[in-house]
C-alpha cells in the first residue's frame, strides 16, 4: 500500500505539472481588482444604499449603535440584488458553533406565487434572524435534546460574502448563534460581547488623557501554519483522515535538522495552490499578505493584515475553510491539526493583538520615546495585569488535545505563560518601578559590513520566538493559541482580563484625579504599583530552557501542562465572576463551554485510541507477521541446506519479541478503551492518565516494528514519503 501511494504520488505531481498547474500558474489576476469583487464591502454598500440608511449602517458598524428595523429592511433589498445579479440562488446564516467549526443552512430566495411562477424575496426579517435547529449542536447542558430552537443574529460589522461554486453561488451572511432563552451557543457572541466590555473601559481611560473617543476595538492578525500533503499519502492514512494526525510513523533519516524547508523556495505545486487560496480570498474580501515555507518539511504559512477582532475570527475560519476546499485541485491536502507528524513542528496559530480607538489612533503604538508617551505605558501596563491576574484562564482558551503535542516542544511556548517585553520596554518598566521612566533605549543602526550596502535603522529590542506572549513593536503576539482553532475564543478571553484591567486603572485614575491629583502624578504612582505586582510575568529570556520552568515556579506562575489541568480555570469562582461582570458570559454559559470542552478532549482521545488498535490489527500486523514468516523460511531454508546464520536468528527473534509486544499492547489498549463511568473530570483524567500513556507505548514499538520492516511490505505512507514528496 505504502509503495502504490508513492507511485500515485509521483505521477499525480507529473501529470499536474504537465497540465493544469501550467495553465494556472500563467493565469493573470490583478489582485487589486478582485479584492473584495465577491463582498458587499464597505464601497458596495455606499453604492446600493440611500444615503440615509448607509450612513446608519455605518453608525452600527462603527459605534456600536441599534440598527432600526426600517435600514434592515433597506439593506436586504440591496443585498439580495446584489447577489441576485451575481447569480445568487440561496443564502446562508453562516454561524460558528461550538464544534469548533462552521455551520450553514441554506435557503432559497425564490418563493412560488401561487399562480405556477416565483419570484425573489429577501427582507429585513429573514437578513437579520434565522432558525437552524439548535439541538443537535454541543450546548454542555443548556439545551435539552427535545429544545430545537436556536437563533441565527446578522452580525453587521463583518461583511456578507458570495460562495462560488462550480454549479451554484449562495450569499453568506456572517452571525452569531443564540438559544431561545438568549444564551451563547457559539464563539462569536462570547467574542462581540468581549469587544464591547473592552471598548467601555478603554474610552474611560481615553477620557482621562483628554481624548474625544467614543470606541475602541480590538484588532488581530492571526498568522496561520499549515501543511500540505500529497491526497494519495492522505487517503492511504486512516489516521489522518480520521484523527488528523499521524498515530503511527518513524522518525525519517531527515527530517528538519537541516533547516532548509524555512525560508526556502516555495515547491511549484505549493506555490500554485497557495496563489489559487490567496486569489479566492481576495474576492471575498480577506486580505492576505504573506505566504512561505515554515520550519517542518511540506509547512506553510499565510498571514493576513489587522482587521477589527471580530472580522479577522470570521476571515482566520474562512482561510481554513479555504485551504481545505482548494488544496485537493493540485492533489494536495491541507493538514490543521496542531501536530500532524512527530518529531517535527507542529502548527501554531500566531495571534497578532492590538487595541486601536475609533480615531485612527493604535493603543499600543510606543512612539519615538514611549517613556514620555503616559497614554501608551498605561494601556501596556493593562496587559500585564490582565496576562499575570488571568493567566489560568488564558492557558484555558488556548487548551486542547492536538495542542498538548505542540505545547513546549521546540517550536512553540511552554504551557507557562509569560510576557517578552523587550530589551527598550523592560527598561522602561524597571525604571518605573524604581519610580519614574527618564530615557528610551534607541535602536540606532546595523552596519551589514558592506560598502555598497546602506546602513540599516535597528530595532531597540529582538524578537524572542520561545515566548507565549510577546510584545513586537506596536501590538502582542499570543503565539500560543494553536493551528485548528477559532480564534474567537482566545481573543474574548483576552479582551476580558485587558478589560478587567483597564476597568480597575480606570478607577483608581478617576479618583485620583477627582480628589485633587494631577494626572501625571496619579499615573506615575499608578505604573509603579502596577510593575511592582505584576513583574514576574515578564520574561525575555529562554522559555524552552529548563531553568526557566523553576524559576517560574519559584514566581509563582503556572505551569498547566495539559488540557485536563487547565481546563478547570475556567470555572474557577475569580473567573465566573469576571465573566458575569463585563457581562460576556453567565455562569450557565460559562460551565456548558467547560463540559463541551472537556468532552471534545475524552472524544478525541478515545477516537484516537480507536484508531490505534485499528490500524493496528488491520494493517500492522498482518504486515510484521509476512515479514516474520519470510525471516522464519528464510533461517529455516538455511538450515536445511546444512548452514547457519547468527544475525538472521537474532533478527528473528529481535522481530518476534516486537510483533509480541506490539500485539500484547494493543490488546492492552483495546481493554482501557472500554473504561465507562464516573464524572466527566475523572473520565478525563483517566483517558489522559491510562489511554495516552498507553497509545505512546504502542506507538513506540509500532515505530519500532517499520523501522524493521521492508518498505514493499510496510502497509503505510511513511515520513519519507509524506514529508518530502512535493
Amino acid at each position: 500500500m505504502g509503495s502504490a501511494a508513492l507511485t500515485d504520488a509521483v505521477k499525480s505531481i507529473c501529470d499536474w505539472s504537465m497540465t493544469e498547474g501550467r495553465a494556472t500558474l500563467t493565469s493573470p489576476s490583478k489582485a487589486a481588482e478582485l479584492f473584495g469583487s465577491l463582498a458587499f464591502s464597505d464601497k458596495e454598500q455606499e453604492a446600493r444604499l440611500p444615503k440615509g440608511v448607509y450612513a446608519s449602517l455605518r453608525a452600527t458598524i462603527r459605534n456600536g449603535e441599534p440598527l432600526d428595523v426600517a435600514t434592515a429592511d433597506a439593506v436586504a433589498v440591496a443585498l439580495k440584488d446584489w447577489a441576485v445579479e451575481h447569480g445568487a440562488t440561496h443564502y446562508t446564516h453562516w454561524f460558528q458553533p461550538m464544534t469548533g467549526i462552521t455551520a450553514e443552512k441554506h435557503d432559497s430566495f425564490l418563493s412560488p406565487t401561487g399562480t405556477g411562477s416565483a419570484m425573489t424575496e429577501f427582507g429585513g426579517k429573514e437578513l437579520v434572524r434565522g432558525e437552524p435547529d439548535a439541538s443537535s449542536f454541543p450546548s454542555g447542558g443548556m439545551r435539552s435534546t427535545f429544545e430545537a430552537r436556536g437563533y441565527t443574529a446578522w452580525d453587521p460589522t463583518s461583511p456578507p460574502f458570495l460562495r462560488v461554486d462550480s454549479n451554484n453561488v449562495t450569499l453568506v451572511i456572517p452571525t452569531a448563534f443564540v438559544s431561545w432563552t438568549g444564551e451563547a451557543l457559539d464563539k462569536k457572541t462570547p467574542l462581540l460581547r468581549s469587544m464591547d466590555a473592552l471598548s467601555k473601559q478603554a474610552v474611560r481611560v481615553l477620557k482621562l488623557f483628554g481624548s474625544r473617543a467614543k470606541r475602541v476595538v480590538t484588532t488581530c492578525g492571526p498568522e496561520q501554519e499549515y501543511f500540505l500533503i500529497d491526497r494519495n499519502f492522505y487517503f492511504a492514512r486512516p489516521d489522518l483522515i480520521n484523527a488528523g494526525r499521524t498515530l503511527f510513523g518513524a522518525k525519517p533519516p531527515k527530517g528538519q535538522e537541516m533547516e532548509d524547508q524555512y525560508f526556502g523556495s516555495i515547491p511549484e505545486r505549493v506555490l500554485a495552490c497557495m496563489a489559487d487560496v490567496e486569489t479566492e480570498l481576495y474576492k471575498i474580501g480577506v486580505p492576505v499578505k504573506t505566504r512561505h515555507n515554515e520550519v517542518a518539511p511540506s509547512q506553510y504559512e499565510i498571514a493576513p493584515i489587522f482587521e477589527n477582532a471580530n472580522v479577522a475570527a470570521d476571515h482566520q475560519l474562512l482561510t481554513m475553510e479555504m485551504l481545505r476546499r482548494v488544496a485537493p485541485k493540485y492533489g494536495l491536502e491541507c493538514l490543521l491539526h496542531e501536530k500532524p507528524f512527530a518529531g517535527v513542528n507542529g502548527s501554531g496559530k500566531h495571534n497578532n493583538w492590538s487595541m486601536s480607538d475609533d480615531l485612527g489612533n493604535n493603543l499600543l503604538g510606543p512612539g519615538d520615546t514611549p517613556h514620555e508617551n503616559m497614554q501608551f505605558l498605561v494601556f501596556c501596563a493593562a496587559v500585564l495585569r490582565a496576562v499575570d491576574r488571568w493567566q489560568g484562564v488564558l492557558r484555558a482558551s488556548i487548551a486542547s488535545a492536538g495542542n498538548d503535542h505542540r505545547l513546549g516542544a521546540n517550536e512553540a511556548p511552554p504551557a507557562i505563560l509569560s510576557i517578552f517585553l523587550g530589551d527598550q520596554l523592560t527598561d522602561i518598566f524597571e525604571q518605573l518601578e524604581k519610580g519614574a521612566a527618564k530615557s528610551t533605549k534607541a535602536g540606532g543602526t546595523l552596519d551589514v559590513g558592506v560598502s555598497s550596502m546602506p546602513k540599516l535603522p535597528r530595532d531597540a529590542g529582538d524578537r524572542n520566538r520561545t515566548s507565549p506572549f510577546a510584545f513586537t513593536g506596536n501590538k502582542f503576539e499570543f503565539r500560543a493559541v494553536s493551528s485548528g482553532q477559532n480564534i474567537g475564543w482566545p481573543n474574548m478571553v483576552l479582551n476580558v482580563a485587558v478589560a478587567d484591567a483597564l476597568g480597575s486603572i480606570a478607577d483608581q485614575l478617576e479618583k485620583a484625579t477627582s480628589g485633587g491629583q494631577d494626572l501625571k502624578s496619579a499615573v506615575a504612582k499608578l505604573l509603579t504599583q502596577v510593575v511592582r505586582e505584576h513583574k514576574r510575568i515578564i520574561f525575555n529570556g529562554n522559555n524552552y530552557a529548563k531553568e526557566w520552568e523553576k524559576e517560574a515556579g519559584r514566581r509563582g506562575l503556572l505551569n498547566l501542562k495539559n488540557t485536563v489541568d487547565a481546563l478547570p480555570e475556567l470555572i474557577a469562582p475569580a473567573v465566573i465572576k469576571l465573566l458575569e461582570a463585563h457581562k460576556v458570559l453567565n455562569e450557565r454559559e460559562i460551565r456548558a463551554r467547560y463540559g463541551v470542552y472537556l468532552e471534545a478532549y475524552t472524544k478525541t482521545i478515545n477516537i484516537e485510541g480507536q484508531l490505534m488498535v485499528l490500524m493496528a490489527n488491520r494493517y500492522i500486523v498482518p504486515a510484521a507477521l509476512e515479514y516474520q514468516k519470510q525471516i522464519g523460511q528464510s533461517v529455516a531454508a538455511l538450515k536445511s541446506a546444512g548452514t547457519t546464520s547468527v544475525q538472521s536468528k537474532k533478527l528473528l527473534a529481535k522481530y518476534t519479541k516486537l510483533v509480541d509486544q506490539f500485539k500484547a499492547q494493543t490488546d492492552a489498549l483495546d481493554a482501557l478503551l472500554a473504561h465507562e463511568g464516573g464524572s466527566p473530570e475523572k473520565h478525563a483524567k483517566y483517558m489522559r492518565d491510562k489511554v495516552v500513556t498507553a497509545m505512546a507505548k504502542l506507538r513506540e514499538i509500532g515505530d519500532a516494528i517499520e523501522t524493521l520492516t521492508p518498505h514493499a511490505i510496510w502497509p503505510l505512507p511513511t515520513y519519507r514519503e509524506m514529508l518530502f514528496v512535493k
